[in-house]
């Protein structure tokens, strides 16, 4: 049986919005089209698929959560593989399975605790890593016959658990491991981690106790990673860290090896490298504007993932928060005045504790205003820790749904205008995917992998491969997709 992915799930249930009729039917078993029903937050599905040799030691790994956490599974993966651990693709061809789990949400919670049952009942095996294992009594509660509980990021207590488990049995004549590393993400993509932890202390969020204070990567650090990912292949780097326009705070925008740990300086020095550069989790600090230069030129991809949250200032305090969305509406502005072809990515909360009808509304006038082209949402969720979880006045369920519903209508129509406005035009993608009737899936600069759009091609593509990244003319478009042709 293979691994469980939420993300794949959400997918199969999702509802394709307002296609162009003349390609529903080709169409619909391919949309990845950022349903308003996924949620934001998930990394990319992992994607397994070496072979152990016969005899060879194999571990499984169920990946959960964000794209942060997929890099840790990644990182968990490459030191077994060096080792001499094949990386077993379905839970009967593993000698143990490693849950990696993720504790954002209650519901996330919960997911974890049946991806760790599912493992159990399957191989029977488990390991429990990630965020949620910072509250070992909570898992094994529920599942007390786990072999061991790591925290996040606690690398070498992993790799223990894993030797006394399974003891490992590397055969140097044949156990390779590849330059890049183990990836759980398609060759021709790649997650870069830039640091880890953060210091802001949002009422709704547990991550800094979690995952603590912002940690950044040395700069010349990254720069090699990103190198050496470049050499093997990959065209596309997308930064992530809890707070990427924070990065390099902590330890004063050190240099050293000729690298500044300062965001607009490793931006710069990614952009170097020939690959695209895509940054998420950005912050709106005044300094993000030295960016958007750097996108004009094109460098870096013009894109940036902000998490705004909210846009009305006494949410935005109830949430501790920075509660300037009349200045953040100024500052949309001027990016995109320097930088008209600007993507702007963001995650919203409705139903916070004391929104009103009022508030609410204000958020939807920010956002017919701010034309963001890429919107996710949820709605709020009590988490265990959380400070918002003793504020006053929580929102009923049903207010809660019908919020979120009015909100993703909106967000959708905007959606909807703004890709129309790109029909005509010429525009770079990369392809991801060529399925078996020949139609390409690829994306623009305005598409991170799976949490926003695609654009299809069902002509002439026979001269493409996986990661080539070609010119197309966008002839139709979609509530969140586009089509075009080469």
């Amino acid at each position: 049986m293979p691994w469980p992915n939420s993300r794949s799930a959400a997918r199969a249930g999702a509802t394709a919005f307002a296609l162009p009729a003349r390609r529903l039917d080709r169409y619909i078993a391919a949309m990845s089209q950022n349903p308003p029903d996924l949620r934001p937050d998930l990394a990319p599905r992992a994607r397994l698929t070496e072979t152990p040799r016969h005899g060879q030691p194999a571990i499984g790994m169920v990946s959960l959560g964000c794209p942060k956490a997929l890099v840790d599974s990644e990182r968990i993966l490459t030191r077994l593989r060096a080792e001499g651990y094949g990386i077993s693709a379905d839970y009967t061809g593993a000698d143990a399975v490693i849950v990696n789990t993720c504790g954002f949400l209650d519901s996330a919670k919960a997911e974890s605790l049946e991806a760790i049952g599912e493992a159990l009942k399957e191989n029977g095996r488990v390991i429990v890593t990630g965020c949620l294992g910072a509250e070992p009594e909570y898992i094994t509660g529920a599942h007390p016959k786990v072999l061991a509980v790591t925290g996040p990021h606690q690398y070498e207590q992993v790799l223990d658990a894993v030797h006394a488990a399974v003891p490992p049995a590397p055969d140097p004549f044949i156990d390779l491991l590849p330059a890049s590393g183990v990836k759980l993400t398609p060759r021709h993509y790649s997650y870069l981690k830039i640091s880890e932890g953060c210091n802001h202390k949002c009422k709704f969020c547990i991550i800094p106790d979690m995952r603590g204070r912002l940690q950044s990567r040395p700069a010349h650090a990254v720069m090699r990673e990103a190198e050496r990912l470049v050499e093997s292949g990959v065209r596309e780097l997308l930064v992530i860290s809890q707070d990427t326009s924070a990065y390099g705070v902590d330890i004063r925008h050190a240099e050293a090896n000729g690298h500044r740990a300062h965001i607009t300086d490793l931006a710069r020095d990614l952009g170097s490298l020939g690959a695209w550069v895509r940054l998420h989790y950005v912050y709106p600090y005044p300094h993000v504007r030295d960016l958007i230069p750097l996108m004009a030129e094109g460098l870096v991809l013009p894109y940036l993932d902000i998490p705004f949250q909210h846009a009305h200032p006494d949410t935005l305090r109830r949430m501790a928060r920075p509660a300037a969305a009349a200045r953040t509406l100024d500052e949309i502005a001027a990016w995109r005045r320097d930088c008209p072809d600007i993507a702007l990515r963001s995650t919203f909360i409705v139903g916070y504790p004391g929104e009103t009808e009022a508030e609410f509304q204000t958020l939807l006038d920010w956002l017919d205003e701010a034309r963001l082209d890429r919107v996710g949402c949820f709605k709020y969720e009590n988490v265990a820790g959380a400070r918002s979880n003793a504020l006053p006045d929580h929102v009923p369920e049903e207010v809660k749904q019908d919020r979120w519903e009015r909100f993703m209508a909106r967000a959708q129509a905007i959606s909807e205008a703004k890709l129309a406005e790109k029909v005509g035009r010429r525009l770079d993608v990369i392809v991801d995917e060529i399925d078996e009737d020949g139609i390409a899936t690829t994306r623009t600069w305005a598409d991170a992998p799976e949490i926003d759009g695609n654009l299809f091609i069902d002509a002439d593509t026979e001269g493409l491969t996986v990661g080539d990244i070609v010119s197309v003319e966008v002839d139709e478009a979609g509530a969140y997709d586009l089509w075009g042709r080469v």
